[in-house]
């Protein structure tokens, strides 16, 4: 006996332009959650000075809040797209905004350096975990079948614009209304995100009764699956026991380390030491940022036509040499040197996405989100020792030369382990 839903899922769709557009719709209201989710990682930074002038907390114990967020932003992406397959992506993308504006909004009200840990470091480091580069490979791998990579570097794009075009924005706030004015702009901002995400977003094509984008068959959709925690951990299991997870985890710390680790932590200050006020290093950061949205959504266009392996390898081996040449460059005045170094690392800082997720989608199928996640969290493990370790190496040797050779060599080992990842 044939059943509707056997012969829905079975038959050839040809969409119609209208219909085409509605994967383009999700896309979208993914990107407005993902851009603000992804500026209050940037606000972290600019809370150190306030706070301790304010309340006369060490720069340690203000750290110790900001190391809370960003462990839990990496430990929650896996468990996030498990919950995405157990509760809908617009449930779990809508908590995560309202648990980030709860965070901003009680900050403004802390007096204990134990509520910032909490508010900050916990609130928000979940949320916006569970809106970061696994929530882009769940929206990607639903809805989209063609496009992948194009889709892929687009929302992370998203993450970037959130990071860092708001970086001025919110410095001035801070400087003309002080820090919890900043702090409650961006509450109000996922506020106001929330109820539009919950009214754009869908889990899955057949909840709207249509293919996903580039597909010529209907693709039911799947049943909820329990246990969200215990697959993320069974996931984990299962990729561990193969070598491209191992790779692909290496590759992902090596750029975690020679982005977020070094760059985002250790530039300003290196910048300072050759005489460059931290003023303009921190618009050469925020000048980053902004080639990192053409340098990521070009990315994804050659990922959907190349080989992801070797578009890997000619990104880390050209980011190793951009570090090299670092020390170099930096003078306390900005000039053609620095600036085309700005250009360069901006357009290869976050193009590693598109070519990872699609690895792991090629070698893991539709555990590729949850797997992600896993991969994801070892960009941040890599990213938080090379930003403790740099410091460190800083104090040790007197400048950061060696900081910037050592992450070039380490993204020599990325370009080589980029390779050594098995075709599929």
């Amino acid at each position: 006996m044939t059943t509707d839903s056997t012969r829905t899922s079975n038959r050839t769709w040809t969409p119609t332009r209208p219909r085409n557009r509605t994967p383009w719709i999700i896309a979208t209201a993914a990107a407005l959650a993902i851009v603000t989710a992804g500026a209050f990682t940037t606000l972290a930074g600019l809370l150190v000075g306030p706070l301790h002038e304010e309340f006369g907390w060490s720069r340690g114990t203000i750290g110790l809040g900001t190391f809370v967020s960003m462990a839990l932003y990496g430990a929650t992406a896996p468990f996030a797209a498990a919950l995405m397959d157990r509760f809908g992506m617009r449930r779990v993308a809508t908590t995560a905004l309202a648990l980030v504006a709860a965070g901003a909004g009680l900050t403004t009200t802390m007096t204990a350096s134990a509520q910032f840990v909490l508010y900050w470091g916990v609130f928000v480091g979940l949320g916006t975990g569970a809106t970061a580069t696994a929530f882009a490979a769940t929206v990607t791998e639903r809805w989209f079948v063609a496009r992948r990579g194009l889709v892929t570097g687009l929302l992370t794009a998203a993450s970037v614009v959130g990071q860092f075009v708001f970086l001025p924005v919110l410095s001035e706030v801070i400087d003309a209304h002080g820090w919890r004015s900043a702090a409650l702009t961006l509450a109000v901002a996922a506020t106001a995100a929330l109820p539009l995400v919950w009214l754009l977003l869908r889990d899955h094509p057949a909840d709207v009764d249509q293919p996903p984008y580039g597909a010529r068959e209907f693709v039911p959709k799947p049943a909820p699956v329990p246990g969200a925690a215990r697959r993320a951990v069974r996931v984990l299991a299962r990729a561990t026991r193969t070598a491209p997870f191992w790779l692909l985890a290496g590759t992902f710390a090596v750029c975690g380390a020679s982005t977020n680790g070094v760059m985002w932590t250790h530039f300003a200050p290196a910048a300072h030491d050759h005489g460059m006020p931290v003023t303009v290093a921190a618009s050469l950061l925020s000048l980053i940022g902004i080639f990192n949205v053409a340098g990521t959504v070009g990315s994804g266009l050659l990922t959907d036509r190349l080989d992801a392996r070797r578009l890997l390898a000619t990104y880390y081996a050209l980011r190793g040499l951009t570090l090299l040449a670092l020390p170099l460059l930096l003078t306390a005045t900005v000039g053609p040197p620095i600036v085309t170094f700005v250009i360069v690392f901006g357009l290869l800082d976050v193009a590693t996405v598109p070519p990872t997720l699609a690895l792991c989608r090629a070698h893991y199928g539709s555990d590729a989100p949850v797997v992600f996640g896993w991969v994801n969290a070892a960009h941040q493990l890599g990213a938080g020792l090379v930003a403790f370790l740099g410091g460190t190496a800083r104090d040790a040797f007197g400048s950061y030369d060696f900081v910037w050779v050592a992450a070039g060599a380490l993204c020599a080992m990325g370009a080589l382990m980029s390779l050594t990842i098995k075709a599929r």
